[in-house]
């Protein structure tokens, strides 16, 4: 097992608990939050990376990596999307996120997404 911790965010509990199942098969450790403002209500230096979905009620996954970089926060963002145009590309890219994973996220893809964001 990794040391890693990775903060897994999705509004639904299905995608949510099956990315975290994802991450944990790779070797990671997990927390589970339904929403960008649940994270945020956290220790945010204990996640080694975010990984969360585009589409939320409230702050989607770009206001979540918009906020951290206003705290102050370093934590890499990997963003899952059901919906990727060149647009939110090219948006991703310039906010310096790890990577936008198509939903459903591919195993390899991520877990080589997650060895970038952690070094590992």
């Amino acid at each position: 097992m990794r040391e890693s911790l990775i903060a897994v965010i999705d509004d639904d509990a299905l995608v949510r608990d099956a990315a975290a199942s994802l991450v944990r098969s790779l070797g990671y450790r997990t927390a589970t939050y339904a929403s960008a403002d649940e994270y945020l209500g956290t220790e945010l230096d204990s996640a080694a990376c975010v990984l969360t979905d585009l589409q939320m009620p409230g702050r989607s996954g770009l206001d979540l990596r918009e906020s951290l970089r206003a705290r102050g926060s370093t934590v890499p963002v990997i963003l899952m999307t059901a919906f990727p145009t060149d647009e939110l590309r090219a948006r991703a890219a310039g906010l310096g996120l790890i990577a936008l994973l198509d939903k459903p996220v591919d195993p390899d893809l991520l877990s080589s997404a997650l060895a970038r964001a952690t070094g590992e």
